[in-house]
């Protein structure tokens, strides 16, 4: 089996807002990959032995006081280099060029970039073939580059960066103005593939297939004979987790199903039909409704309940693992975004919106190893592998979850009665969203239970219950997203459902706010 790994580029990440984009979209060209600061150790770059670097954007100036700056081992390197935005202007900066402030003539948005001369980047690019030598890109920058190192070349220019793109054919480094990573750069994808392939010559080994047979041998090397306990919740990323490591180690491997009285309608039903009765897994299903609901009466932060609830299903889960004396391995499944943003909020660079996931730990008393076979996948490519290994497409595309559950989409206290409420309502909103051919259109969409009453009239009758909000929203990478402009005959539909299916349901109503300033989730 070829090694996925032998042929790699490494991004170096300038804190900019779309660098997992960026790996997202080498990995797409068949490319591995990985991320890492600025000031990371240069033994990483030499230890990682990169066919290509590319340098990302990010929110500093070049020309600033103690800005980030590219280290001597992306040079000694001597492989093929693209900076990108921040990247090109240091590159500008570091090999003797001049990049100055131009706050007024910065460019935010779409610009029109003119190919000014050949180069192996961005010449004859395939969208491009027999059309113009314009190219549609979005840029952000405020400073722009003004002269170039010896040995570049101005290859492309807008109306406001008369260097939008150069090059350096001698020594393979390249730099671009504009995002390439972004979908509102037409022909981004084309540029990132030139470079991966025909300038880096990477041979496209990372494919959904190749990467399901790495994990499953990598995984068999390292279990061994040794058995397996997974917490499976039902979620996209330990569902796949399952699955692979049934293929791997078969009966090595249990699952432990938590039900926590917060899943959605059916769920857990739902994972140990998919399981443990087609599949063949074995799943110790353990139903805690009781536990959950009593450990968060009283509650109503929103902080608070994501805590109650973790530490709850650990013990359970816990209490379930100490049944067994010869587990020697616990699964986990994390994916590469929780170690990108776990490795900076240990720098102290991130700041903390809510609780996420832990990373790379166990508690010493459980005595087990961990084994992570997803750690270096993005959701989409959890995704491809699911389905590729027969998971059903509508669980694994399913909309994200949050690990609390129905726990946090119930504003204040969790009670029975707002659950099962709330589960109801959620099943109506998604089933109307299938049957509109509107589920995929959107990239979440959820209810939420307010606990406020509002009057209602049912028939002659006066009512007096709850309220039910819907939320969907479009977005590209969840940093950022604006409310779906759902249509108003549908969400009419969906509300007269709720309410007359409902009994304690009285007004449905429909959230419009983008993130920032709110977020996705309520709490």
């Amino acid at each position: 089996m070829a090694d996925l790994h032998e042929q790699g580029i490494l991004i170096i990440d300038f804190g900019g807002q779309t660098t997992q984009l960026i790996a997202r979209r080498v990995r797409e060209a068949g490319a591995y990959c990985e991320i890492h600061p600025w000031d990371c150790d240069p033994e990483t770059i030499q230890t990682f032995k990169p066919n290509g670097i590319i340098l990302s954007g990010g929110p500093e100036s070049t020309i600033a006081a103690g800005a980030p700056v590219i280290h001597d081992a992306v040079f000694s390197a001597k492989v093929p280099v693209l900076g990108i935005c921040y990247g090109m202007q240091a590159l500008v900066k570091q090999l003797g060029g001049e990049v100055k402030a131009h706050p007024s003539q910065g460019e935010f948005g779409y610009a029109e970039v003119k190919l000014t001369q050949q180069s192996a980047l961005l010449s004859d690019l395939p969208d491009k073939a027999g059309e113009s030598d314009a190219l549609d890109v979005w840029m952000s920058h405020g400073d722009r580059v003004e002269s170039l190192p010896d040995g570049f070349s101005v290859v492309a220019s807008s109306a406001n960066a008369p260097i939008a793109a150069m090059a350096d054919s001698e020594r393979d480094i390249y730099g671009i103005q504009f995002h390439p990573e972004v979908t509102h750069t037409v022909d981004g994808e084309a540029i990132l593939q030139r470079f991966v392939k025909t300038i880096c010559q990477c041979d496209g080994l990372w494919t959904p297939a190749n990467i399901i047979d790495d994990a499953i041998a990598r995984v068999q090397k390292q279990v061994g004979s040794g058995k397996v306990l997974l917490a499976l919740s039902g979620g996209v990323d330990s569902s796949v987790v399952a699955t692979l490591l049934h293929k791997a180690v078969g009966s090595q491997l249990t699952c432990v199903f938590v039900d926590t009285g917060l899943l959605r309608l059916n769920e857990g039903d739902d994972v140990m039909k998919t399981f443990a009765d087609n599949m063949g897994v074995n799943v110790i299903r353990v139903n805690a409704e009781n536990r959950f609901l009593e450990g968060l009466a009283g509650v109503t932060d929103p902080e608070a309940k994501r805590k109650v609830i973790g530490k709850l299903f650990i013990d359970i889960f816990e209490e379930v693992a100490a049944d067994f004396d010869d587990m020697g391995w616990l699964a986990q499944g994390t994916i590469y975004p929780d170690v990108i943003e776990s490795a900076a909020s240990s720098t102290g660079s991130a700041h903390l919106i809510k609780s996420h996931h832990n990373v790379g730990g166990l508690p010493a008393h459980m005595r087990m190893q961990l084994v992570e076979p997803l750690r270096e996948l993005f959701k989409d490519e959890v995704r491809r592998i699911g389905v590729d290994m027969g998971l059903p497409a509508k669980m694994v595309y399913r909309h994200p979850f949050p690990g609390p559950g129905l726990g946090v989409r119930i504003l204040g206290e969790v009670k029975k009665e707002y659950a099962d409420t709330l589960r109801q309502a959620d099943a109506i909103f998604m089933d109307a969203l299938h049957k509109h051919d509107l589920y995929d259109k959107v990239s979440q969409a959820f209810a939420v239970f307010l606990p406020v009453k509002s009057v209602g009239v049912t028939g002659d009758g006066r009512r007096y219950d709850y309220v039910i909000a819907l939320r969907a929203v479009e977005t590209i990478d969840f940093m950022s997203a604006r409310a779906a402009h759902l249509p108003y005959d549908f969400l009419d539909e969906v509300s007269r459902d709720i309410c007359n299916s409902i009994s304690n349901v009285s007004r449905v109503t429909y959230d419009i706010s983008s993130k920032p300033p709110a977020t996705i989730e309520w709490e």
